[in-house]
């Protein structure tokens, strides 16, 4: 993992609604200025509370949204100022896994037609024996049958499905998987084997994932890295161990306290968040999180955070990490 293979320079993205004059506008920040790196064959996890933004991000990131502002690299390559007939070629580099495997798959269409379409579209094949040689070969890989082929969504399982939507992401051999909660909508023992199966394929194809969740034991069982969001913006970013025995933010610590654990007589101090979540309408100056934090001092009313470096690979978006506060 030694070359940069995806760059985001301070992206944003915002959703303009009507304002309470006429002719004025108002903007959901669902995005507010990330940044962040990924290396090749790393998996890089995003996690946060419903709402915070990390799916927008993802879809951000391979341009399914338009950003409003910020810096896209994908592979060498500035994609931000694409449009969609510009993105076409840099399609094959990058695909996504839906989070609904109900929505995501078009019902008027067979299993074999779905995979096929992306071969189809980038020309990736020649003639219809090597398109079916190849559609057959990439549902044995999902754990699929060659019979499974002439299916249609609807006679399949959630689980089955979203092994088709994992066939159709790599059908065009691509070099980053954007997953949007790929399991959320999975039972809990069909989600183990959907991991297992991304693991597996992220080996033989040496794929960069970005995995997007909510449930921090998912994250924790695949991720290399983990990026923490809150209402738009991360507060930490650290590699997997570091981040889940130390974590730094006091957002980080509230949600890892919440996280069940398996021994029902194991003691586990909670951290009890008060409040609500503000509205990314009219988000909170400086610190987003100051109006739940029970850390908060004054400059984090007014201030917004600096990256600050704790350790190797473990970043924090905390003034209470300023040395200069601190003395």
């Amino acid at each position: 993992m030694e070359n940069v293979l995806v760059k985001v320079e301070d992206l944003k993205l915002y959703y303009p609604v009507a304002g309470k004059r006429i002719g004025t506008k108002e903007y959901v920040k669902a995005v507010d200025g990330v940044s962040f790196e990924i290396m090749e064959g790393e998996v890089f996890g995003i996690v946060g509370e419903s709402g915070c933004g990390k799916s927008t991000l993802g879809r951000a990131v391979c341009k399914l949204e338009k950003p409003t502002a910020g810096k896209i690299v994908l592979d060498g390559e500035d994609i931000s100022g694409y449009n969609d007939k510009q993105m076409r070629s840099v399609r094959k580099k990058v695909q996504m896994i839906f989070q609904d495997p109900y929505a995501s798959l078009n019902p008027r269409m067979s299993v074999f037609d779905i995979i096929a379409e992306p071969l189809v579209i980038h020309k990736l094949t020649k003639t219809k024996e090597e398109t079916e040689a190849r559609v057959l070969d990439l549902l044995r890989k999902v754990g699929l049958d060659d019979y499974h082929a002439n299916r249609y969504p609807h006679e399949f399982s959630g689980g089955q499905r979203q092994r088709i939507g994992i066939a159709r992401a790599l059908a065009v051999e691509p070099k980053l998987i954007i997953a949007d909660e790929p399991v959320s909508a999975l039972d809990v023992s069909i989600q183990a084997q959907v991991l297992n199966l991304l693991n597996q394929l992220k080996n033989e194809f040496n794929l960069t994932y970005i995995f997007v969740a909510h449930d921090l034991s998912v994250v924790e069982h695949i991720s290399d890295r983990v990026g923490v969001m809150y209402l738009g913006n991360f507060v930490e970013v650290g590699d997997k161990k570091s981040l889940y025995a130390n974590p730094l933010h006091p957002y980080t610590k509230a949600l890892l306290s919440a996280v069940p654990v398996p021994d029902p007589t194991a003691k586990k101090d909670r951290v009890i968040l008060e409040g609500n979540i503000p509205s990314a309408l009219n988000p909170p100056t400086g610190c987003k999180f100051h109006t739940r934090c029970p850390n908060c001092m004054e400059c984090c009313k007014t201030e917004a955070p600096k990256r600050y470096q704790v350790s190797e690979n473990h970043y924090v978006y905390c003034h209470l990490y300023d040395d200069k506060i601190k003395s």
